[in-house]
């Protein structure tokens, strides 16, 4: 009996939802349904253009037809790459949608994007185009004003997927053809008529240290000083601790306490304190400066805290997320002064074992501020002030990191780049921060504080919070990370967590004081998924936490107000807070840390050229650190500063990028730079606008 037409019209088209984007003549059809009578193949035929009448299929080419694509639109972020082109990634999907210059639109770099799929073609990936902006990622850029007879126009500092905007005469605000300046976009009809915009603030003339390092601040959002109400209410804050206060309070004040700190640092919010119990175990203390007491939720210091998200650490100076007057002055933990904690308490055994822990709000006196360098003197066998309690804490922390790199953990280093500078603040000299015990010792008692308190909320409590946490690596990430490596002798394993974490931990090893060190240190930092800020607990992989916080440091950062005041509404009985607006704050604060991170980096790469201007002509051997179509990045083995070698100024040969094998090959010679290659340099330029360095290639034999 021969099927019914609307029945084979459902089995024809089930064959292609299960192949979307296949393409089926009638033939081919009919081996699908398992249809071989030339009569069946005949119909068939008649009912795939019957539902291309229905506009369910569409014919290709003739005779060849495939499944109707319904115009998808998918929303998601916009990432302009060099090329000019962009990818947009698909919110709640690791999918990217790949978009053409033409196709961007008046998109820009961040932007979060509606996008239509444009037909498929085989074998290529999804590409679409921007149909509209839905919101923007920034409406203010900075830049170098261009003024002209009747018009000007700001020239973006960044300017991947950022035109230049124009800004009506009566719109300048004061501002000067030549200086930098703060620009509103105030108007974007469409992609054909560019953006308008006015002056908010003139920065002053590029070049000076002071206005680029203020350049830098405005780039990322970051405001270059407190409003008025908020330095107000910062100033009325009594720094007197009351009685009352003090009485709710488990009181530490006679338990040895001190603090241990960068030698230039001001913002002092943790502090440790020891002592032996009657029973020879150990009570430690880790005391974190009670922000929450001070920064109360709706004050103009919490919208402002809360909308910078942290500080920013610029190569030479410190952008505070809070005022001075809190964060260097009533909540530092500076040493002889009572001060309000909110303290993480444990009881421990010399094999580091926890027999006991409390959390809770406290008030410490500390007795002594050690610098890092001073403490190690000490740990080192040096002796003076707490000599005795500070190496005790040594040996535990010591124990904690064996017990922690044991669980898993990866022992990452990264590089931390520094600089000293003369009297009228002229970067002098470059370094790399060293972590030795002293840092060490810090951060094993921070890691368990912060472990702690995430394990008290989300394992006992089962309670919303604030977890710190950072995914497993991605395994095309590995493969790329693992390719690289192997050039040089190395491997790891990726069968399992497990031995990852080990194979990285013995590759740190034996790399170290090798050439290639901070090349493969820092790709494999690169190769790790970024820890983030949210409600959603997976876990630490690269500390090998199930359960991780921050909790240590509220003066700079906004999320550990948020797990203090958790932790205080949970420990009073108070109701859970709404998870959903929890989270969106967990997802600012990574954005604004993200930020800042970026503006910390920006100053640095300005330092650097600061530091090298004066060196133009001057010689040193680098490292290959990175390879791009258009050269070869190469860091100075001395001072870690890195420059850029342009393809066209090595007129040796015609040199050709390889990606495959991150080098670049000569056409005529074959001759290769690779990465993690040493080479010889000397320094061409050293733009301080631009913030950028060009090196030229000595060419030899290494």
């Amino acid at each position: 009996m021969q099927e019914k037409a609307n029945q084979l019209e459902d089995r024809i088209l089930e064959v292609f939802r299960s192949a979307p984007h296949r393409h089926f003549n009638y033939k081919q059809m009919a081996k699908q349904l398992g249809l071989m009578k030339a009569p069946d193949r005949k119909r068939l035929m008649g009912l795939m253009e019957k539902l291309t009448a229905k506009g369910l299929l569409q014919e290709e080419k003739r005779g060849s037809f495939s499944l109707k694509q319904k115009q998808q639109r998918l929303e998601g972020v916009i990432q302009i790459i060099t090329s000019g082109a962009a990818f947009v990634m698909i919110s709640d999907s690791s999918q990217d949608i790949f978009i053409k210059q033409h196709h961007i639109g008046s998109a820009m770099n961040g932007d979060t994007v509606e996008v239509k799929l444009l037909p498929k073609k085989s074998g290529k990936r999804p590409e679409g185009e921007v149909v509209n902006v839905v919101k923007r990622a920034r409406e203010t850029f900075v830049g170098t004003i261009t003024v002209e007879k009747k018009s000007a126009f700001l020239i973006p500092d960044q300017a991947r997927g950022i035109p230049d905007i124009f800004i009506h005469p009566d719109k300048l605000n004061g501002a000067k053809d030549g200086q930098k300046a703060l620009v509103k976009i105030t108007e974007w009809p469409d992609a054909i008529h560019g953006p308008e915009g006015e002056v908010t603030e003139v920065l002053g003339y590029p070049g000076d240290k002071t206005v680029e390092q203020h350049s830098i601040l405005a780039e990322y959002g970051f405001p270059l000083g407190f409003e008025p109400e908020v330095e107000n209410e910062a100033n009325a804050i009594p720094d007197v601790i009351t009685p009352d206060e003090i009485s709710k309070r488990r009181d530490f004040r006679g338990v040895t306490t001190f603090t241990i700190d960068p030698v230039d640092a001001k913002d002092f919010d943790d502090a440790l304190s020891i002592r032996q119990l009657e029973d020879g175990k150990w009570e430690v203390g880790i005391h974190i400066a009670d922000v929450s007491h001070y920064v109360r939720p709706d004050s103009h210091l919490d919208h402002e805290a809360y909308r910078r998200g942290t500080s920013v650490y610029l190569a030479d100076a410190v952008v505070p997320m809070l005022p001075e007057r809190l964060s260097n002055g009533i909540c530092s933990l500076r040493p002889n002064e009572e001060k309000l904690c909110f303290s993480a308490v444990f009881t421990l055994d010399e094999t580091a074992r926890i027999h006991d822990a409390w959390v809770g709000r406290t008030v410490i006196l500390s007795d002594h501020r050690f610098t890092y360098e001073a403490a190690q003197e000490i740990l080192e066998g040096g002796e003076g002030a707490f000599a005795s309690e500070l190496k005790q804490l040594d040996t535990l922390a010591k124990v904690l990191r064996k017990i922690r790199f044991s669980n898993g953990a990866i022992a990452f280093q990264s590089i931390e780049t520094r600089f000293r500078f003369d009297d009228q603040g002229k970067p002098v000299e470059v370094y790399i921060k060293e972590s030795k015990d002293s840092n060490q010792l810090i951060e094993e008692f921070m890691l368990l504080a912060n472990k702690h308190v995430a394990e008290h909320v989300g394992k006992k409590l089962r309670k919303p919070f604030v977890y710190r946490t950072h995914d497993s690596p991605k395994a095309e990430k590995l493969q790329i990370f693992s390719s690289f490596i192997s050039r040089f002798g190395y491997k790891i394993e990726t069968n399992s967590n497990r031995a990852l974490s080990n194979s990285l931990n013995k590759l740190m090893q034996d790399i170290k004081g090798k050439g290639e060190e901070n090349i493969i240190e820092q790709l494999s930092i690169r190769t790790m998924e970024k820890a983030i800020y949210t409600t959603e607990n997976i876990g630490h992989y690269g500390l090998a936490f199930a359960y991780y916080s921050h909790f240590t440091s509220p003066i700079r950062r906004y999320p550990d107000i948020m797990v203090h005041r958790l932790l205080a509404d949970y420990d009073a009985g108070r109701k859970s807070p709404d998870v959903e607006g929890l989270e969106s704050k967990c997802k600012h604060a990574s954005e604004m840390e993200r930020k800042a991170t970026s503006a910390e980096r920006a100053s640095i790469k300005y330092m650097q050229v600061h530091f090298l201007a004066d060196k133009v002509g001057q010689f040193y051997e680098g490292i290959v650190s990175g390879v791009t179509e258009w050269g070869l990045f190469v860091e100075i083995i001395a001072n870690k500063c890195e420059g850029l070698v342009r393809l066209r100024t090595m007129d040796d040969d015609y040199y050709v990028f390889d990606e495959d094998n991150f080098c670049v090959k000569g056409s005529r010679t074959g001759k290769q730079y690779r990465l993690g290659d040493r080479v010889m340099i000397v320094v061409k330029k050293a733009d301080l606008i631009r913030k950028q360095l060009d090196f030229e290639l000595i060419p030899s034999e290494y």
